[in-house]
C-alpha cells in the first residue's frame, strides 16, 4: 500500500504494520490510523505518521531506551480496550516536541504515552493521571 506523506514523501508500507486506535491521541479524534516509521537507523526518534493526513506527524520515542526514571500503570479498562494478554506484546512511546530552533530544547510527553499492541495492531494515547508525570519533561540538561 501506498501513502503519501508531507514530510517523507510517497512510501509504500505493509498493511499489516498499521495501528487503529482505539482511544485517539488528544486533539485529533477523528484519525484513527497510524504506523511507525524507523527513518533514521542511527537515532532514538521514531515518527508516528497519519496513513489518514499526510500532513501529520509525530515524532515518538521510547523513554525506556533512554536514564529516565518511568513506569506505567494502565488502568484495567485502557488494558482491556487494548487487549493485552501479554506484556511483551507492548510498546510504550511518547511524543517528542522538538522546537525547529533549538533542539537541545526538546522536551517529552511523559504524562500521555501511546501504548502499542503489537500482536493486534492497535494503540492508545492514555492519560497516567495522578501519576505526576509531566507533559513537557526536557530531554536534554542545560
Amino acid at each position: 500500500m501506498k501513502i503519501n506523506t508531507v514530510r517523507f514523501g510517497e512510501i509504500d508500507i505493509e498493511e499489516d504494520r498499521i495501528f487503529d486506535f482505539v482511544l485517539p491521541i488528544i486533539g485529533f479524534n477523528e484519525l484513527k490510523k497510524f504506523i511507525i516509521l524507523d527513518v533514521k537507523k542511527d537515532t532514538f526518534f521514531k515518527w508516528l505518521q497519519s496513513t489518514e493526513d499526510p500532513a501529520l506527524a509525530f515524532p515518538i520515542v521510547s523513554v525506556f531506551n533512554l536514564n529516565i526514571d518511568y513506569s506505567i500503570d494502565l488502568p484495567e479498562n485502557v488494558v482491556e480496550k487494548l487487549k493485552i494478554e501479554n506484556v511483551d506484546s507492548i510498546l510504550v512511546m511518547n511524543i517528542a516536541s522538538i522546537p525547529q530552533n533549538d533542539p537541545q530544547g526538546t522536551t517529552i510527553n511523559l504524562l500521555a504515552p501511546i501504548i502499542f499492541n503489537l500482536d493486534e495492531h492497535i494503540a492508545a494515547q492514555v492519560i497516567l493521571s495522578g501519576s505526576g508525570y509531566d507533559i513537557s519533561f526536557p530531554l536534554f540538561k542545560k
